[in-house]
């Protein structure tokens, strides 16, 4: 059995508190790999040494510091395969999407090369006699991500790459389902001239997470997950006097409109719903359509695209749509969900649940679902699925439409699909919720914009990646100076660039 280690001042490290999590093969239900737990003695360490570590590293001037961001991005580049293959094997996703998860993180990290224009300050001279002011942004100390399953590289890049470019230490808490390739990005970073100590890789449950929360040297907290995880880490973090950041779940609508092509909106509508086996908050998960004419054409539509999608393994080539959730537990919430449905009278139009794969029985594989006539009070519709499921909310106007989406206790990503611009004008700067689409089904925005839910899909005043994460990394010192008048006799004549 494969036995999995921590990340500690440039090396693996075996775990020493006698508690491990088996890493499952999600296809096949096998364990193929187990993890240690951090305990709470051996986070502090780790998160000790990060601070011995990070005064030198913040003292690394910008430009030198992005130089080994430059160089973690061409070996990130060079060892795509072999992440996405590790990260497929552990959570299951089709080698394309492993590759798109990397890549998306990858992004990030070119865009923390431009650190040194990022970080750059503000100055006023003469603000008073003989008075100069300057502001200048400087690293906060140790600062931590913990971070979820379905994205086991991106997110823990998103959260990683800004933070050390602003010159913190970084303690990194994977998620103990599929924690090999945050242990490879440590590797990758350590190979691209990161110093020692400045970025932990702490593997662990609940006890480590608490650690991290209550540990005073720990200056800010980022967090991916569940909302009711997010409430507790946002919370107790935000008590301890630490700055926190937490996106949490979501539950994603997609308003389509009478006028939109609904060829173009089934296709959106499968990819956002059924990607990624449904497990990503981004994933759209009601569909909207206003009109039951709408309604009926958008069905007829979808039908005979879900029942073609191909799930399987990763092993099975790139033709595969998506592959197994996550765990037997994921996997068992789903049905349930999917039969509550039922009970409380939505309509199963597709309906997945006998789905079985020769030769993979014991894997998590869900079959793809469809329900029509879902309303508002079901459980099916209040809450998050996160698997292979989509519901369609039938709403008679665009008012009722707009007001579903608005009146949902979550607020991470919506859509609207229209050819009415003044329609699309009006949803984006009606609608409270994050991030908004346009004929776009799952707007994720790009690396230099930022990422972040509304209502209880984020919990904090700054957002991911973009500025704001520039701004989360790091506080602002104002400096007034004042120097008595005249010059200086003689002068240097001598400039010395920088080695």
């Amino acid at each position: 059995m494969k036995e999995l280690t921590h990340w500690i001042n440039g090396k693996h490290v075996k775990g020493k508190s006698g508690r491990f999590a088996d890493v499952y093969n999600p296809a096949t239900g096998e364990v193929q790999a187990r993890v240690p737990l951090a305990s709470k003695d051996e986070l502090d360490a780790a998160v000790a040494s990060a601070a011995e570590a990070q005064p030198k590293w913040a003292a690394t001037n910008p430009q030198r510091r992005a130089r080994v961001i430059m160089e973690f991005v061409r070996l990130l580049n060079r060892d795509m395969e072999k992440l996405a293959e590790a990260l497929s094997r552990e959570h299951g996703k089709t080698i394309p999407d492993a590759k798109g998860d990397v890549q998306r993180g990858l992004e990030v990290m070119e865009y923390c090369i431009g650190a040194p224009q990022l970080l750059k300050g503000e100055f006023t001279d003469s603000a008073g006699p003989g008075i100069d002011m300057y502001s200048m942004r400087q690293a906060l100390g140790v600062v931590a991500g913990i971070t979820p399953f379905n994205f086991p590289a991106m997110i823990p890049m998103w959260k990683m790459g800004p933070a050390l470019s602003c010159g913190n230490a970084f303690i990194l808490k994977p998620s103990e389902r599929d924690p090999s390739v945050p242990l490879m990005l440590a590797e990758l970073m350590q190979e691209a001239g990161l110093p020692d100590g400045v970025l932990q890789v702490i593997n662990g449950d609940k006890e480590s997470v608490d650690a991290i929360l209550d540990n005073p040297t720990v200056q800010a907290i980022g967090f991916v997950g569940s909302t009711p995880i997010a409430e507790y880490i946002y919370g107790r973090g935000c008590s301890n006097g630490k700055r926190v950041q937490c996106f949490g779940g979501a539950k994603n609508h997609m308003i389509v409109m009478p006028d939109a092509d609904m060829d173009q909106a089934a296709d959106a509508l499968v990819g956002a719903g059924y990607g990624a086996a449904g497990e990503r908050c981004m994933a759209i998960s009601v569909a909207v359509p206003v009109g039951d004419e709408t309604a009926d054409r958008l069905i007829d539509k979808l039908v005979p695209r879900i029942e073609k999608l191909k799930v399987a393994p990763y092993t099975a080539g790139n033709d595969v749509d998506y592959g197994p959730v996550v765990t037997a537990q994921a996997r068992d919430r789903i049905v349930s969900l999917v039969n509550s449905g039922l009970e409380q009278g939505a309509k199963l139009v597709v309906d997945g649940r006998d789905f079985k794969l020769q030769g993979y029985e014991s894997g998590y594989f869900v079959g793809p679902h469809l329900f029509d006539h879902v309303t508002r009070d079901m459980d099916i519709y209040r809450q998050e699925i996160f698997g292979p499921v989509l519901s369609t909310v039938r709403a008679k106007s665009y008012e009722e439409a707009l007001g579903l989406a608005m009146d949902h206790e979550y607020g991470n990503g919506t859509a609207i699909f229209t050819r009415d611009g003044d329609t699309a004008r009006d949803f984006a700067s009606r609608i409270n919720i994050g991030m908004v689409g346009i004929n776009v089904p799952i707007p994720v925005p790009l690396a230099y914009h930022t990422f972040g839910g509304w209502k209880k899909s984020g919990f904090g005043d700054l957002n991911q990646h973009g500025p704001d994460a520039f701004r989360f990394y790091t506080r602002t010192k104002t400096v007034t100076s004042r120097w008595p008048s005249g010059l200086k006799e003689g002068g240097e004549f001598h400039f010395k660039a920088m080695d």
